[in-house]
């Protein structure tokens, strides 16, 4: 072999050298961006929006138990009361900031003082949200802008508020809970879902910008969760026929997930600063058949939103779901979402769910409720009511 041929052959290897040693330094650039130093949340500063029921609440436990200190904003002040009073019981506390998410002022004043209080947040966790159910000739535009300002807006305020100490201290987490209703188009919640495809795509645009600064947005989207919140939610049209079919899907197995293991799920994807996650299995299908046949999922939407109620009822007015019950949606069907509702602080002590309940034995809860919406509050979950998504 000759000395040029010798030469031709080595060339090719230093580049391929060359590339690999870049490929690798990219990949610890990447690595350091992101490094693991919240394996324990424990002394960490931890805000959680909607975080007086709900999913919210959920994850509130287990922060707690971790040692985190934690700031809980929603913008009912006696769910928030009730919440604290639950972490107490549990041995732990919290701080409580009464705040709606929607007003870019209230945000800035509840960070501001968080901080003064508990110092830097180090941990964002955007779970506030609402859900509307019903057909579309039923949304009305306040419909829309309601669900933009509580699921794009009001994370965009809360991320934007903490992100200057974040930057100053080159670390920090920030969780955004949209929903599989922002991956695949779900029927009869329109507002919802355009709202959280706009977090959705928000948020990952935001890992991007942000990874530079060592800062890691986790993306989640949740398929429907046992929390209780459907009894916050929103219904319109026949909003007793819509109640039952998201009351029973919400709350049956093979479409719902636990709450807890759901919370367990999202801390860990936010620990170790991953990308994105889709709790429930049924999720995962839909959002990956969804990616694959976007076209053929569509249309298997259309389909399915023929089978659900029609356009009539109340029309364009709303009633909570507490205000919305039937005799299916307070059957032994819908037995864990009752469970979980008491449990989550989706109902006050002197609410009672219908006249005859089947919660193992305990007393059920009335009807009743207010039209608070559950901006401040999530599953679809959150003010607590971790609606965000599809907590149900």
């Amino acid at each position: 072999m000759t000395s040029k041929t010798k030469e031709a052959s080595v060339e090719p290897r230093r580049s391929g050298t060359k590339h690999a040693r870049r490929g690798a330094g990219l990949l610890a650039t990447i690595k350091a961006a992101l490094a693991i130093d919240l394996v324990s949340f424990r002394g960490k500063v931890v805000l959680i929006t909607g975080g007086s029921r709900g999913l919210g609440l959920v994850m509130a436990r287990r922060l707690a138990r971790e040692g985190a200190r934690l700031a809980l904003i929603a913008r009912d002040e006696e769910e928030l009361g009730r919440a604290k009073d639950d972490l107490r019981r549990r041995g732990f506390d919290a701080m409580t900031v009464k705040c709606d998410v929607r007003d870019r002022a209230q945000v800035v004043a509840a960070v501001r003082a968080v901080v003064a209080e508990l110092g830097p947040v180090e941990v964002l966790i955007n779970n506030a949200g609402t859900i509307t159910v019903g057909p579309m000739e039923s949304m009305t535009p306040e419909d829309f802008d309601d669900a933009m300002k509580t699921h794009f807006h009001g994370p965009l305020a809360m991320t934007l508020a903490v992100l200057p100490e974040m930057r100053r201290m080159g670390r920090g987490r920030i969780v955004n809970i949209s929903s599989l209703g922002g991956q695949i188009p779900v029927p009869h919640m329109l507002p919802y879902v355009a709202s959280k495809f706009a977090l959705t795509g928000m948020s990952q645009g935001m890992r991007a910008e942000l990874m530079k600064d060592g800062i890691a947005v986790t993306t989640v989207c949740p398929g429907m969760l046992r929390t209780g919140s459907v009894y916050n939610a929103f219904f319109k049209g026949k909003n007793r026929a819509e109640m039952t079919w998201f009351a029973l899907l919400g709350s049956l197995p093979p479409f719902s997930m636990n709450a807890d293991r759901a919370a367990r799920i999202i801390l860990r994807a936010a620990r170790f600063g991953r990308a994105q996650v889709t709790v429930t299995t049924l999720g995962k299908i839909a959002a990956r058949t969804h990616g694959l046949f976007p076209g053929i999922v569509a249309d298997n939407m259309g389909l399915t939103n023929r089978f659900l109620p029609a356009e009539g009822g109340i029309g364009t007015r709303r009633a909570r779901g507490r205000d919305s019950l039937s005799r299916l949606a307070s059957s032994f069907l819908t037995i864990l979402t009752q469970r979980a509702a008491r449990m989550n602080n989706e109902l006050s002590d002197s609410e009672r769910i219908g006249t005859a309940r089947f919660a193992g034995g305990q007393s059920a809860h009335e009807k009743g409720g207010s039209e608070k919406s559950s901006a401040g509050h999530a599953g679809p979950e959150k003010s607590g009511s971790g609606t965000s998504g599809s907590h149900g």
